[in-house]
């Protein structure tokens, strides 16, 4: 769910007219499969939605974590072993493998995302070891701003400084585009992320952000 807008008039009845739509879209959704409906929010203060929601059978499931950093600093290269390069088309079902094994499925991209991304995205690279992909990252950029929107490492190649040489790769792209603030978000449980993050420099913003789910 990516919002919910009414005209000016019916401001006053948002609330009735939200249900209607929620009600008249749970069976469409239910009938192909889907089970939950979510709603992501970047500020769970000032997001006005969030209340609502919750008056509609939404509950709490995940709280998102802000990291910013305003320099180009580069702690570690990491694993030099690795090759980095652009994303192709072949890549796409090691990609699957990835996002398969690392996240649940609310955050995977499928083969459809990864070709609107390499489409819309002006970094998008793979990590591969001994030939094979086993992480990626991809980055976004807004005039000034630079947004990490994903890094990640295949769970069984994890600790040996993959996800480093990513992060490292990533910050040299957002010098070369001479961005004054790099920013990021990620599950408030994902310490070994948490982790990387720090050490490359990136400070943790008060602002919270959530994820709401319903039940189809």
């Amino acid at each position: 769910m990516a919002g919910f807008c009414v005209g000016w008039t019916e401001n006053r009845a948002y609330s009735r007219l939200l249900h209607t739509l929620l009600e008249q879209l749970a069976p469409h959704l239910a009938a192909q499969g889907i089970h939950h409906l979510h709603y992501s929010g970047n500020d769970v203060e000032n997001d006005w939605l969030h209340d609502v929601l919750l008056t509609q059978g939404f509950v709490p499931y995940r709280s998102l974590y802000a990291y910013d950093k305003f320099d180009y600093r580069i702690p570690t290269q990491g694993n030099q072993q690795v090759v980095i390069r652009p994303f192709q088309e072949p890549d796409i079902p090691a990609l699957i493998n990835i996002e398969e094994a690392s996240f649940e499925d609310l955050w995977r991209y499928d083969a459809v995302s990864f070709h609107d991304i390499a489409a819309t995205h002006p970094y998008f690279v793979v990590a591969e070891l001994d030939g094979k992909v086993i992480g990626y990252q991809f980055n976004a950029l807004d005039d000034e701003y630079g947004y990490l929107v994903r890094i990640a490492v295949h769970p069984s190649a994890r600790g040996r400084g993959i996800g480093a040489r990513l992060m490292a790769e990533a910050i040299r792209f957002f010098e070369k585009a001479r961005v004054i603030r790099i920013m990021l978000n990620t599950q408030d449980d994902n310490i070994q992320a948490h982790r990387l993050y720090e050490w490359f420099g990136f400070m943790r913003i008060q602002q919270v952000g959530f994820v709401l789910r319903k039940n189809l």
